[in-house]
């Protein structure tokens, strides 16, 4: 659509000639499309919220344990408690082809507390024990240094990675502790790594107060034997976890005397079913703040075709005039169509731009330690989209105006003055 400089003119001429209606006008174009950016950054911001309880968990993982069976199975009664040990391990390696990593965890006796000290200082801890593999099912946040490795486990390393808050205790000063030792009981470790993690998966106690040793170090110095508390695994790319848990379920409980169908007696904790869930709610979150941002948009569109429509009849005798000097349809429309695009796309940009400023301002509130934890922005192809759409209601907002203006006639125009 081909506008000549007189036209801008014109328009600009006609905005300023009603300034407070614009103001009006643009109000409600400038808050809709505010309500679209702000409920669209929140919901990114509350999603990466929530996804960050669960930060570091492989989303096709599970989580196997031993609890009171509740059935009674081959001449045992109910409410037995039992233990895994090493040798389901490998039990489920072979059983269960599919899954590509299998890391069994140990933690200190659940009876017992211990107490970690360095210097003058001491803080109550979770010990777990870990293998390499676990850092594949539950990923670690390394601020400074490694996590337990091979030669860790082989060779019954004293070595162990620290808890954010654990590090922080202990820690005072801050700086790189990796090669200083600590005392865990009445045993010293070195400090190889810190890790940051913050899901609030609780795993035996929350990962910022955990210390993770090797797994055979755990066993070792807590005489836990063969015995294993937890087994982690994730499944092979394409396999849905969720159909091969009972099979998971039925090895391990086979192999103790617990009916396989025990579903409490052999604990299988399925992540995957939990990001599904997520992924869904979001899903229809995401549907309610276009329904909602969008509808604020087309009632500001409304207003604005409206306000326009009182603008045409208030200039219908100078429409009708340059209908007279020689003005075509196509001229009336192209100015009465341009009038409303300026309008609601000025309100709707100041719209924009206000509300990546006030989301801005929630991402600095949200920092911790000099980093921002949660993002509050919408992407850049959103806003142009925004955008995109605040001109289309422009012109749709246009036309019933420019319709009217085109159907004037001079005569009328005349015999309204």
């Amino acid at each position: 659509m081909r506008i000549d400089i007189d036209s801008y003119r014109e328009i600009l001429d006609t905005l300023t000639r009603n300034k407070s209606r614009s103001f009006l006008t643009g109000f409600g174009v400038f808050w809709g499309v505010f309500m679209l950016v702000a409920l669209i950054g929140g919901g990114q911001g509350m999603k990466e919220m929530l996804n960050s309880n669960f930060a570091g968990f492989a989303t096709n993982s599970a989580f196997v344990w031993s609890q009171q069976t509740t059935k009674a199975y081959k001449g045992f009664r109910k409410g037995r408690w039992w233990s895994m040990d090493q040798k389901d391990v490998e039990r489920i390696r072979q059983r269960v082809p599919e899954l590509d990593v299998i890391a069994p965890v140990v933690f200190m006796p659940w009876n017992a507390q211990s107490t970690a000290y360095h210097e003058d200082r001491k803080v109550s801890v979770n010990v777990q024990g870990v293998t390499p593999d676990y850092a594949r099912v539950n990923e670690p946040k390394l601020f400074y240094g490694r996590y337990i490795n091979d030669m860790d486990v082989k060779q019954h390393r004293k070595v162990c990675v620290l808890g954010k808050k654990i590090y922080k205790d202990l820690f005072k000063k801050g700086g790189n502790p990796c090669g200083q030792s600590i005392r865990i009981d009445s045993t010293y470790y070195q400090v190889v790594g810190v890790d940051y993690s913050s899901s609030n998966i609780s795993i035996n106690g929350s990962s910022e107060e955990a210390v993770s040793l090797p797994f055979t170090m755990v066993q070792q110095a807590y005489n836990r034997g063969q015995q294993v508390d937890l087994i982690a695994v994730t499944a092979r790319e394409g396999v849905v976890m969720s159909d091969i848990t009972d099979r998971i379920r039925e090895t391990v409980a086979r192999a103790h005397y617990v009916d396989p169908t025990d579903e409490r007696g052999v604990t299988v904790f399925n992540t995957e079913v939990l990001f599904q869930l997520l992924d869904n709610l979001f899903k229809g979150v995401n549907f309610l703040i276009w329904l909602v941002g969008l509808g604020t948009l087309l009632a500001g569109a409304i207003g604005v075709s409206n306000i326009m429509m009182v603008t045409v009849r208030e200039r219908t005798t100078e429409i009708g005039i340059r209908r007279a000097i020689g003005a075509t349809p196509k001229m009336i429309l192209s100015q009465i169509i341009s009038e409303s695009i300026v309008l609601t796309l000025v309100a709707g940009m100041s719209g924009i731009l206000f509300g990546v400023m006030i989301l801005q301002m929630l991402e600095m509130g949200s920092m911790e330690d000099g980093m921002v934890t949660t993002h509050y922005q919408v992407s850049f192809w959103t806003a142009i989209f925004a955008a995109f759409v605040v001109s289309a209601m422009g012109v749709l907002a246009g036309l019933a105006p420019a319709a009217r203006a085109m159907s004037i006639k001079p005569v009328d125009a005349m015999r309204d003055e």
